[in-house]
Parts: C-alpha cells; structure tokens; sequence
C-alpha cells in the first residue's frame, strides 16, 4: 500500500474531491482489472475512454478515481482527482507506485523507423559482455539479466513498463535499453521514466494509420527528444535528413554518429559482404558479424552510446565485433546450403528497399532474387503498393503473399500492393495467398546461388487471422524446405 499524495508526486492536478489522506492497495487504468481500495486512472484509449467505466470502476471497490472530467454522478465514498491528461498521469503514476525505478539504473532509449531492436539487442548484448546485469525492452522479447519475458508490444504500457524496469533494479540492473515507439510517445506511456540517454535511428514512411500523416509521425519522435533532461544526451544518425531535427529543441547534450557527414562517432564501410562489415571507427579497422550499410549505422548508434555511457572505445569495438543483433533481423537459415536464405522483418518500404539494396550489394550477376513479401491488415495502406513496386524493382522474382492480415481478406491486401506494380513487371511476380505455399515455391524456384528473402515477419512467431494468433515461423518454414533439399 502506498499513500495518496506519493503516488500523486509530480502529477498536475486541476481539481480534487473527497478525503486525500488514504492509502492505495494498487493502481490500473483497465476498469475490469479493479479491486477494492485501488486507484483508477480514466485513460481516453484509441479504441475506448476509460472516462465511460468511471462507475463501474466505482462499482468493484475503486477508493480513488483520476480522470479529465468527473463523472455525472459523484460518489462521495470515492476520492476524485481530475488532471489536464490522465494518460500523462498514469505514467507518473505508475513510475512513482513502483519507487522510480527509471532513476535507479541508467535508462537508454532507442526510437526510429527502422532499426530499434537490432541497436536494443546489441547495447544488451554488449554491457553484457562488458560485465554489467542490463535490462531490455523490445519488439522481440524483455530480459531482465539472463531471465527472458515474452513482448506483446514495442514499448509497454506504463504499468507493465515500470513493473519490468522495477524488477531489473531488484535483481541489481546496472543498465536497461529500450525501444521508444512512437505510439508510445504519443499515447505517454514513458511519461515519469528518467532517460540516461536517447538515439535516433532514422525516420521513413511508416504508422500513418495511427499517426495520419508524417508531419504528426515526426513529431511524436522529437517530442521523444523534446523532454529529455539537460543531463541525459541525445544521440541521432546525422545522415538522416530529419536526424538534427529531432533534437532542435532537447535540452540534452547533442552527438551525432554517421557515415557520410561531419559528425561525433563516423565510421568508414571498408569490406561489406554477405559474410559480414569491416567498418573503420575511431582510427581502428574493425570485421563485424553482421551485413549490410543499415547495420553499419547500427553499429555507429551503439558504439556511441557506449562511449557516451563511459565505456572504453577499444574494450566496446572488441565486444561489437562478436555479436550479431537481433534475430529475425537480416537472418541467414542455414547458411551454406543449397541455396541462400534470408529472413528478415522489413515491413515498411524503406527497411524493403535497404535490405534488397544490401542483397544487391553482393550479387555476382549470376544469381536471383527472389523475394516473398505481404502487408500487414488493419495497418497503413498507403505502404502497400510501395512495398510491391520496390519488391519487383529490385527483385528478379517476387511472390506477394499473406503477412498479418488481421481481420482484412489477404487477397484484398494483395490487390492493393498489385496498383504499385508496372504492367512490365507484372510477369516477374506470383500471388499466393497462403504464406507457407508461397515461402515453399520460392525456395523451389530458386537454384544455384540463388538468394530467396522472406520479408515481413521476421523473429514472429505466429500469423494474425480473424484476431486469432497461428504458429507460424518463417525460419522454421525455410529451414526445413532447406533440409528437404539437402536429402
């Protein structure tokens, strides 16, 4: 139990009604979830308002209720708080119910179109090997030291978030990295948290279902930036062209990585090839596990963070030329075999482009590209017809497929990625709607050094229908179309 006026620390209030003097067994801002002697917090959600089930938070025991406006009918058993943003208050709320856990470790969050997850997993994987216990909260999957937690979202709501960050100061987390989505900002689930420090990977189209247009994207990034301390720094890829916009207005001390501009932490690609990078950073030439420019510049992001966090430059290029990021990430299945096989989560036009122009990057001219590419339902349809023009651009074959179509007919998705197709391109490409099928006839297509991508999913596990989760993995897919040729 905790009182009141604790958990009320640093929350804006506008009014108050009822006894202030209380204590609270707990707090949530999902009404079914109430229990007597809780704390409600009335959430405008994007599919509800939690303002509508004030009564029936009431009903099961709430002894205290914050919200934007009170209810028609006060109970006077019940403590009433209004403030100007009840999802703003219940990130303070929460930070401040689980003791502040983001100013007891050092807190890092990464934001950015593409790239969020492979940068988290490798600033883990990194202070890691450094000798430190570090936390991470990602698309993939949470740690907390060693313990692994399923993710259900990018970034979690501000009770799950501060629960997870309060467990890792428990268990003595020196570190916790962290995806930042935009959603996330927007909505103010990382309302409350302390940022040691923040990076910015790159901004491109992507979200504009839920942001409407990329004007709005933007700036729920550099409002990311925008409310960060003066003693936190902000870290941004230079060479994106809205890289310096995002921290125009921060109060936190500015670097910039880069591999074309003038910046704090540039690299030079010396040898990239599908076997890995060798990247010259801080006067040292230095072989990367991983491939391609995009992960050059995940690299860069991470090695200044590190420095920046106060770890030794050569100590962390020794540590970053073992690891390998994220998977489902630029993944090879089965290297060596008969063909070669990428999986990769690309779901945005520009993660598709950067992962075929990295393919293209080690063609001989003797091989195909096949790629296998869907969309996503119920998300931006405005993507789809990119992701299909560039799939066939770039592409020597393409099979357009089924994603997550959620609650759209997979068919439907796939007629609107067809209106991005050229009629001179349209002969290069196959529709089969079921994914497994289509994954199965690419690998049956390709020959010799062929190089097959299935984009899209990625580490994912499972496929989205009518609001029901299948099993379904991509890699396990290829993996054993891969088998099945070897025999």
């Amino acid at each position: 139990m905790r009182e009141l006026k604790d958990i009320l620390y640093k929350v804006s209030l506008t009014s108050s009604f009822g006894n202030m003097n209380v204590e609270v067994k707990g707090i949530c801002f999902d009404s079914r979830k109430v229990q007597s002697g809780f704390l409600f917090v009335a959430v405008k959600g994007t599919l509800s308002d939690g303002h509508q089930f004030m009564d029936k938070a009431a009903d099961l025991g709430a002894q205290v209720i914050v919200c934007e406006r009170l209810p028609d009918t006060v109970n006077e058993s019940i403590t009433y708080v209004t403030v100007k943003d009840s999802a703003q208050a219940l990130g303070i709320i929460a930070a401040n119910w689980f003791g502040n856990p983001s100013e007891k470790l050092k807190l890092v969050g990464v934001t950015g179109t593409n790239g969020k997850t492979t940068t988290v997993t490798l600033l883990y994987q990194l202070f890691s090997r450094l000798g430190y216990k570090a936390g991470m909260i990602s698309t993939v999957e949470n740690r907390i030291g060693d313990q692994v937690i399923p993710s259900t979202h990018t970034t979690p709501d501000p009770i799950q978030l501060n629960e997870l960050l309060r467990k890792m100061v428990d268990v003595a987390c020196a570190y916790a990295f962290m995806e930042v989505s935009s959603h996330a900002v927007d909505q103010e689930r990382i309302a409350g948290l302390k940022f040691a420090g923040a990076l910015f990977t790159n901004i491109t189209h992507d979200h504009l279902d839920y942001h409407k247009t990329f004007e709005n994207y933007i700036k729920a990034k550099k409002k990311y930036f925008d409310e960060l301390n003066s003693d936190a720094f902000a870290l941004v890829n230079a060479d994106d062209k809205r890289g310096m916009v995002m921290i125009q207005n921060t109060k936190a001390k500015k670097y910039s990585f880069g591999l074309k501009k003038m910046v704090d932490y540039k690299g030079k690609i010396i040898t990239n090839s599908i076997e890995g990078l060798e990247l010259e950073v801080a006067g040292k030439s230095v072989w990367f596990k991983m491939i391609g420019d995009f992960n050059a510049y995940n690299l860069l992001g991470v090695y200044g963070a590190a420095v920046l966090l106060g770890e030794d430059s050569d100590e962390v290029l020794t540590q970053l030329s073992s690891l390998r990021g994220a998977p489902g990430r630029f993944e090879l299945v089965a290297p060596g075999s008969k063909f070669t096989a990428i999986v990769d989560y690309a779901h945005t036009p520009d993660a598709l482009k950067n992962v075929l122009e990295t393919i293209a990057q080690f063609r001989t001219g003797q091989e195909q590209v096949i790629t296998v590419v869907g969309c996503g339902g119920n998300r931006d349809k405005t993507k789809r017809p990119l992701m299909a023009s560039i799939a066939c651009r770039l592409s020597d074959k393409v099979v357009l497929t089924s994603d997550n179509p959620r609650d759209e007919d997979p068919m439907d998705i796939i007629r609107d990625m067809q209106t991005g197709i050229l009629p001179t391109e349209a002969r290069k490409t196959l529709v089969i709607a079921d994914r497994e099928e289509a994954i199965k006839t690419a690998c049956m297509m390709a020959k010799g050094k062929d190089i097959v991508l299935i984009a899209g999913k990625g580490h994912e596990t499972y496929q989205e229908i009518k609001g029901v989760k299948h099993p379904f993995d991509d890699r396990e897919v290829v993996d054993r179309m891969l088998k099945l040729f070897s025999n």
